[in-house]
């Protein structure tokens, strides 16, 4: 290793600790000069002692590097039980700081630097997260947890188990793809679910209406449109809620669809843009200065209940097997009417299968028209939805924006 590849690494470790030492100094800013065991200046000193523990350990023999790291851990851990003493503080999360302040500087030296980087900045985001993830995992049921675990067993267990090929005659059913699929789904609709737990009460009817969109968009319609007939001074702002969860409805449907197919990207982008414009603006003009409404308490499921990602497994091989199978005795119209019977509840499994078998068993402009028009039916569902259960003036307010934002796309997609 030359002379500026070595300092420009002990650079990198010095700057890790620094990076740590930041937020452990502001987190400890408030106690007395002589009072702390480590703040700015001792992280950053840990960074860049480990990164020269590195540099003898690659000079000399790697066990230096492993004495070296336990008696730096011994002194540390020895200073804040001194601390510890004095504050009465048990927390060990300053000892596994240093440690893995140290463990980086001396990988910067000796390893990958965008991995070691890569940690140094995750550890800070966790070190700096710590009121919200407290309140975070505070805020969480049994019922929750449970239903995590299980899931995760399951996925575990299961997985090495599923067959990973096909085992249908149209050969699309793949067990080990559909399962990791509806997975990677509940993940996302779990991120709306977590968000909608968290700020949902807090923050009102637009930060729940955008959460509860990435959970479940129909949940969503069906409790704001239940809360306009309770409250009917609100119709416009919960209208203007539920057009806000059918934009990231559909922004979800077409980042999902393109992960899962690039070739998805370029024709699906401008349709779903178009009707994300128009129900945008409508949701804006709906929402601005429309007063306020009472907070919603949005009943949506924990999409990783296991009985949850079961149903979404189903519903992803019912409706391939589907379009497989339509595909094969009739033709393309065959999967439009497909698309067209399974937007009424859902669009995540017609998504995900058209992007699965476009551009194979099933051409890529069909896959396009089929999820345009599971997002169109889906939408104009929901308006139906919140006109039953709103009444008239919030569902004409929704059907209205959804029938123009479906107009706009399918304009769009014709064009294009």
């Amino acid at each position: 290793m030359g002379e500026v590849e070595l300092l420009s690494r002990l650079a990198v470790a010095l700057a890790i600790g620094l990076l740590v030492g930041l937020e452990r100094g502001w987190h400890s800013r408030a106690e007395e000069e002589g009072r702390r065991a480590a703040g700015f200046r001792t992280f950053a000193l840990s960074g860049l002692l480990g990164g020269v523990s590195g540099a003898i350990a690659g000079a000399t023999d790697p066990v230096v590097l492993g004495f070296l790291f336990i008696g730096y851990t011994a002194a540390f851990a020895a200073f804040h039980w001194l601390e510890a003493g004095v504050n009465k503080d048990l927390g060990a999360t300053s000892v596994v700081a240093g440690m893995l302040t140290f463990a980086l500087g001396a990988y910067a030296l000796i390893g990958d630097l965008r991995v070691a980087v890569a940690c140094a900045v995750a550890m800070a985001l966790l070190l700096a997260l710590r009121e919200p993830l407290h309140r975070w995992v505070a805020s969480l049921r049994w019922e929750e947890i449970r239903a995590v675990l299980i899931l995760l067993a399951m996925s575990f267990l299961l997985l090495p188990v599923l067959p990973n090929r096909t085992v249908d005659p149209w050969d699309s059913i793949n067990p080990t793809q559909i399962w990791l699929l509806a997975i990677m789904m509940a993940a996302i609709s779990f991120g709306g679910y977590v968000a909608v737990r968290l700020f949902g009460d807090r923050l009102g009817v637009v930060m729940a209406a955008v959460a509860g969109g990435l959970a479940s968009s129909t949940a969503t319609t069906l409790t704001l449109a239940r809360l306009g007939r309770e409250r009917p001074g609100s119709d416009r702002l919960l209208a203007g809620g539920i057009l806000a969860a059918g934009v990231v409805m559909v922004v979800r449907v077409g980042v999902v669809a393109t992960l899962l197919n690039w070739a998805l990207l370029v024709p699906l982008l401008f349709p779903l843009a178009a009707a994300a414009v128009v129900l945008g603006l409508a949701a804006a003009f709906f929402l601005i200065g429309s007063g306020k409404a009472e907070h919603p308490d949005l009943n949506i499921t924990n999409p990783l209940e296991l009985g949850t990602a079961l149903k979404l497994t189903a519903l992803i091989a019912i409706v391939t097997l589907a379009a497989e199978a339509v595909q094969d005795l009739v033709g393309e119209a065959g999967v439009l009417v497909v698309a067209a019977i399974s937007g009424v509840a859902d669009v995540d499994a017609m998504t995900i299968s058209m992007a699965r078998l476009g551009g194979g068993r099933i051409a890529i402009d069909v896959a396009v028209q089929a999820i345009a028009l599971a997002v169109g039916v889906n939408s104009i569902s929901k308006a139906a939805m919140a006109g039953w259960v709103g009444g008239p003036r919030i569902g004409g307010y929704v059907g209205t924006a959804s029938l123009l934002a479906v107009l706009a796309g399918a304009a769009v997609l014709f064009l294009v």
